[in-house]
């Protein structure tokens, strides 16, 4: 091996050990500090949502009454917009904790389900990035859809059409526009401020037969963020492998996208420092 090999070697070995170290950190101070993480979320995904958050530590809080925005928000650690299944009569309350969230400094995440569906969805979208969130997770289509203020007019309700690698330059202009974090999900999860993008490389294809993992990892993302706000590109990538090494763990005990769901949740809770250090893949690609 050349002396530049070596070197380069080296260093990425540094790196990988250091993302390590810090996707623990992280996930220590979520189970000690148990961030109250407000969740304006869907119906199909309040369970599983409320339950990752539980296994990572964190404390799930699905409120979404617009009554009770302006008493709660400001309360909470951190909140996440969820919209799949947007109505008129919960539209005004994810506006209202949005901006509750920003005049009170708290960090919030928006995902953007299935923006393309439908024009109703992308005015709502478009609404609530105008107010300015710490963090947008979505599939590569979504991410694409929502950069270019343009539906995707074949597109197939939440899934993706395209590759994750597809989506980055579209994740980097929207990071640039509105100053959030932007994260696509996939094969391999790409995540930008809109200069540098990193990748997380944990995961398991079967993960995708479980509704709402999409969701879950939102709202991990939620409480990661809310115990780092000055570094949400970190613990953006933190979350993201964290949970995506939960279900490769889970997987291996796994039958099937039930017994997966079960075991992700539990793998989640017991997670060990050595496994989080050893096992997390998070890289700088730029």
């Amino acid at each position: 091996m050349s002396d530049m090999a070596g070197a380069e070697e080296a260093a990425a070995d540094g790196s990988a050990a250091r993302w390590g170290r810090r996707a623990w950190e992280l996930l220590e101070r979520v189970r000690a500090r148990a961030p109250l993480v407000q969740c304006i979320t869907n119906f199909v995904s309040m369970d599983l949502m409320a339950n990752v958050l539980l296994a990572a530590g964190a404390s799930p809080a699905m409120v979404h009454s617009l009554r009770e925005i302006d008493d709660f928000t400001p309360r909470a650690d951190s909140l996440c917009v969820n919209i799949g299944t947007l109505s008129d009569g919960w539209l005004p309350s994810m506006r209202a904790a949005a901006a509750a969230a920003a005049r009170s400094s708290r960090p919030w995440i928006l995902d953007p389900v299935a923006v393309s569906a439908s024009e109703f969805r992308m005015e709502a979208c478009l609404g609530l990035v105008a107010l300015w969130p710490t963090v947008i997770r979505g599939n590569p289509s979504e991410i694409i859809a929502l950069t270019s203020a343009c539906r995707v007019h074949d597109s197939k309700g939440v899934d993706s059409f395209h590759e994750s690698l597809d989506a980055v330059e579209s994740a980097k202009s929207l990071a640039q526009r509105s100053g959030a974090i932007v994260a696509v999900s996939g094969a391999t999860d790409f995540i930008t401020d809109g200069q540098q993008v990193v990748a997380a490389q944990n995961g398991v294809a079967m993960m995708q037969k479980i509704t709402a993992t999409g969701c879950a990892v939102t709202a991990l993302i939620a409480a990661f963020v809310a115990v780092e706000p000055s570094n949400p590109l970190e613990a953006t990538s933190c979350a993201l492998s964290i949970f995506g090494l939960a279900g490769e763990l889970g997987m291996e005990m796994a039958n099937g996208p039930a017994s997966l769901r079960v075991h992700i949740i539990d793998t989640l809770h017991g997670l060990s420092e050595y496994t989080v250090a050893s096992r997390v893949k998070i890289s700088l690609v730029s």
